[in-house]
């Protein structure tokens, strides 16, 4: 274990000297909000500093390294694994006031942000111009552009357009000893060196800081065409998913619930199939517009032909934002309806979805919880939240849970990262050389550990 620097007086003198006129947040209540996210982890920070500058947060790791004290960073708190929890106190280095839209270059469809940028603020500012920035994580509306890269996050139009990682073409960085490099280009191509790029994103804020990010655009789709399918069983369901995506059909979308979240939101959905219906498919496609038309009524009698109860076609957009608006908040309605909720994210082979859904009644059955399972199916990308009345019997469930995923050849996070929530599960799926060899990588970046420690490993 690191043995990290408590802030003496003197430390956060220095502190504030050499960042300002960054913020320097001291007061408990605030430092309370920041040291927690979106999962039931929490420890509280002794000190936050607000950066507005990549020499600001230079300037903070450079005095980390000399006082040895952590240095957590954060972008808007959203994420689920604990990955901006300062577990080991010290500062956070909050970039929520890094939140500029530098540039767009329509010529050349790319977007110069800063990191603490809202996603669903570049969506909006970008389509104004024709374009479009595909990543569309569950918490759009309040995450950030740099912690969506942080973590590689997803959302439901992966199944088509990859997730944040196909997007950043290049970014500035901060190293954890204090150093700026650029890593990647402004094109759309370019093999010079080591790809550094691609191992800082993802990297959940261990081996950089992202100050700065060059995404690349595409153009805005003329249309989208939406269709809702309810099936009697969810394996059902996963059966016409599976046939959709073999016969050659790559929707923008493909998002589905289990009978366990109709019963908590049916009555949300206007739809009065959904109190009947044990599962439930959303299905977008995208593009120009007589392919559009085309491609979703295919899709539909595929869905019939599966089994569904009921195909409904095109509704209205009206309609269409209220799904998304429920399907979006669904995790929301399942947390507080039991005393222990947890999240997991994990990927399967979109084969073998069907085989999965099919095994989650004897989860429950065996260690007395409930299991919902929502989310990206077009990419086998399942979403559970396992719920109990205590915190032991969950847990097994989870482990038992990831196992039987990595034993179908899946891995046990599509979106959420590892952080500190699901590193005891990093043996699971990864050997012991390559958990040293990452460990190597680590030590190489931060040889005194003091970037978002605790984290992974």
């Amino acid at each position: 274990m690191t043995e990290y620097t408590p802030l003496s007086e003197e430390i956060i003198r220095h502190i504030t000297d050499a960042v300002a006129p960054a913020r320097v947040i001291r007061d408990p209540e605030k430092l309370a909000d920041l040291g927690k996210d979106a999962s039931d982890i929490m420890h509280l920070p002794e000190l936050c500093v607000e950066i507005t500058s990549a020499g600001q947060a230079a300037a903070l790791l450079e005095l980390a390294n000399q006082y040895r004290f952590p240095v957590t960073p954060r972008g808007l708190g959203t994420g689920l694994a604990g990955g901006s929890v300062p577990v080991h106190g010290g500062v956070v280095l909050s970039l929520a006031r890094m939140n500029r839209i530098l540039d767009i270059e329509e010529r050349n469809m790319i977007a110069i942000v800063e990191p603490g940028v809202l996603t669903l603020d570049l969506k909006e500012t970008v389509r104004a111009r024709g374009l479009f920035y595909p990543p569309d994580p569950a918490s759009y509306d309040t995450c950030s552009i740099g912690g969506n890269a942080a973590t590689n996050a997803g959302g439901p139009a992966c199944v088509k357009y990859g997730t944040t990682r196909e997007y950043v073409l290049g970014i500035e960085a901060v190293l954890p000893t204090g150093k700026i490099i650029t890593a990647g280009v402004r094109t759309r191509k370019g093999v010079v060196g080591y790809d550094l790029l691609h191992l800082l994103v993802g990297s959940e804020g261990t081996l950089g800081i992202i100050t700065k990010l060059i995404l690349r655009l595409i153009p805005y789709p003329p249309a989208v065409s939406t269709l809702v399918a309810f099936f009697p069983a969810l394996t059902t369901a996963m059966d016409a998913v599976s046939a959709v995506m073999s016969k050659g059909h790559v929707p923008s979308a493909i998002e589905f619930l289990d009978r366990h979240c109709l019963q908590l939101v049916g009555d949300m959905l206007p739809f009065a199939e959904a109190r009947e219906a044990q599962a439930f498919l959303l299905i977008e496609t995208d593009g120009m517009p007589e392919a559009v038309t085309a491609e979703i009524e295919a899709i539909g009698h595929i869905c019939l032909d599966r089994g569904a109860l009921n195909v409904i076609m095109a509704p209205d957009s009206l309609k269409r934002t209220r799904m998304w608006e429920i399907r979006r908040a669904v995790s929301l309605r399942i947390e507080e309806s039991a005393p222990v909720s947890i999240p997991e994210d994990i990927v399967v082979p979109i084969g073998r979805i069907a085989e999965f859904a099919d095994s989650l009644p004897a989860f429950e059955g065996a260690h007395g919880v409930d299991v919902y399972s929502f989310g990206h199916a077009g990419d086998g990308n399942i979403h559970l939240i396992i719920n109990g009345t205590a915190r032991e019997p969950v847990d097994r469930c989870i482990e038992a849970l990831l196992k039987k995923v990595l034993a179908m050849n899946g891995t046990i996070s599509g979106e959420h990262g590892i952080g500190r929530g699901k590193r005891r599960y990093l043996s699971l799926e990864l050997s012991p050389e390559s958990i040293r060899l990452q460990r190597e990588i680590k030590h190489i970046f931060d040889p005194l550990n003091i970037l978002n420690p605790g984290k992974i490993f």
